[in-house]
């Protein structure tokens, strides 16, 4: 049975899918590292690069973004001719012009945005394009009848200049749902091209919900299932959107602890990962790739040699597959099975990564084995992996491990004392670090005093100082002898 966990009641909002009891993906957004992929800014040409056929764009945001000749809306609403492409960029862009630009992919590093200037605007049935001239159907729908009926009623509904995406979700929805979701898009447009007119200044326009914008993809494509939130806003919201059943979770216990989530999530940061058989896979990761190494561990087999090759690989490729989705790992990753001496084996362990990929729905370049048996892939990367944005450089080994940051380490405390509500102590006593209570407590105490509210106790931070973010729930008890503990 499928399940899709959201828990969205805390500061951290995070969300796992569940399949045959095995986690297949995981999403984790933080405050302070938010994802800006679907923002729409209007953006300033800084520069204009013709060897690169590129322009770098000020958005405002510090870093310029940098947006392809081919990604212009200039450049797409032009003629389809073959002299089209060998135009400089310099023909269809010039300094200083004003541009309406959504990021695809995040800052990273010392990278600015990518950024694309034909605006997508998501829908629930399909996505709207105001200049992009073309017409696309779902992959995933793959009725002949149905995609290719869509299709038509794309065009119909369409202007020239307009381009849709049908959405595999529009395969059984009314052609007059579709039509007046058009309608609500190109509206929305409107008020997006009637704010970037009074804007004097580079700036963000529209922010996308990325978490809702994400969970909300991943309900559409789940064919049966369910959907449990512990948010009941977001359970009402949900339910309008699809008709898979969706749960309100009041218990106690946070719903990830529930599920069986939080070890999952400690399992995706290890170096080490063990397999089922004993064998095990060790991740690397550095700013140019990631290297996966395969080991058979206790793993022995019961016939040949041959035969626990093959069979710690292919258990290796199913897991690695997994793991690449759920560490959000991309960028070139080189993955080191066990050596196979027989081509007709990389082969097959080549078929069986290919199809473990599939599961994942972001672009990959499977390329295969070099000549000392590495396979080499890439993986599309929009945003930062799951081990950068829940830890950071460890300031004691100047780089070469990681710790838990000070904020994954607040939402921790957080999520453990929301367990604790309602209890009849008054207070309680809670040791940690001078950042971690600094980012429990917000700006002015306000989150503080709101979590306080919420719980029914007072929370009193014993601050001590140390090498790495921590926290710990010392005791319970009436608010006057646990200050007195202070002294």
């Amino acid at each position: 049975m499928n399940r899709l966990v959201i828990n969205y009641i805390t500061t951290e909002k995070r969300f796992a899918l569940i399949k045959n009891d095995t986690v297949e993906k995981l999403y984790i957004e933080q405050p302070t590292v938010t994802s800006s992929v679907g923002h729409i800014y209007l953006g300033t040409v800084e520069k204009v690069l013709p060897g690169l056929n590129a322009v770098f764009v000020d958005i405002g945001e510090g870093k310029s973004g940098f947006l392809h000749r081919d990604k212009l809306a200039s450049y797409v609403q032009a003629e389809e001719t073959s002299a089209k492409q060998s135009r400089s960029i310099s023909s269809f862009v010039h300094q200083g012009e004003k541009l309406l630009v959504q990021i695809e992919k995040d800052a990273t590093g010392t990278k600015g945005p990518r950024l694309n200037g034909v605006i997508e605007l998501q829908g629930t049935h399909l996505v709207y394009m105001p200049e992009g001239r073309y017409i696309a159907v779902s992959k995933k729908l793959t009725d002949p009848a149905i995609r290719e009926q869509k299709k038509q009623l794309g065009f119909e509904i369409k202007t020239d200049n307009e381009g849709l995406i049908i959405r595999t979700s529009a395969a059984h929805t009314p052609d007059d749902c579709l039509a007046a979701e058009l309608e609500e898009k190109r509206n929305h447009y409107r008020e997006i091209l009637n704010k970037a007119e009074s804007m004097k200044k580079s700036g963000v326009i529209y922010k996308e919900d990325t978490f809702l914008t994400k969970a909300i993809a991943e309900i559409q494509k789940m064919d049966e299932g369910t959907i449990t939130t512990d948010h009941l806003e977001l359970k009402n919201k949900l339910q309008k959107l699809t008709s898979l059943p969706v749960e309100f979770y009041s218990g106690k216990e946070n719903v990830f602890s529930t599920y069986k989530l939080e070890h999952e999530i400690e399992k995706t940061l290890k170096r080490i990962v063990w397999l089922e058989n004993g064998a095990y896979l060790i991740f690397d990761e550095t700013e140019a790739l990631t290297v996966i190494d395969v080991n058979t561990g206790k793993f022995s087999g019961k016939h040949s040699l041959r035969d626990t090759v093959i069979k710690t690989n292919e258990w290796a490729a199913e897991e690695a597959a997994r793991q690449i989705r759920l560490r959000d790992l991309a960028g070139m990753i080189l993955i080191d099975f066990i050596d196979m001496k027989e081509e007709k084996d990389r082969k097959y362990i080549l078929k069986k990564m290919e199809s473990a990929l599939k599961k994942d729905d972001r672009q990959i370049k499977l390329i295969g084995f070099t000549p000392l048996g590495i396979m080499q892939m890439t993986r599309k990367k929009t945003k930062v992996s799951l081990s950068e944005s829940l830890e950071k450089k460890c300031a004691v080994c100047e780089g070469t491990g990681r710790v838990l940051s000070a904020e994954t380490i607040a939402f921790r405390l957080e999520r453990e004392l929301w367990e604790h509500r309602h209890q009849t102590e008054e207070a309680v006593l809670v040791e940690t670090t001078n950042e971690v209570k600094a980012i429990f407590s917000g700006e002015q105490d306000l989150h503080l005093g709101r979590l306080e509210d919420s719980i029914g106790m007072k929370i009193i931070f014993a601050v001590k100082e140390a090498e790495k973010p921590y926290y710990r729930i010392n005791r319970f008890g009436c608010e006057q002898e646990l200050k007195q503990k202070l002294h």
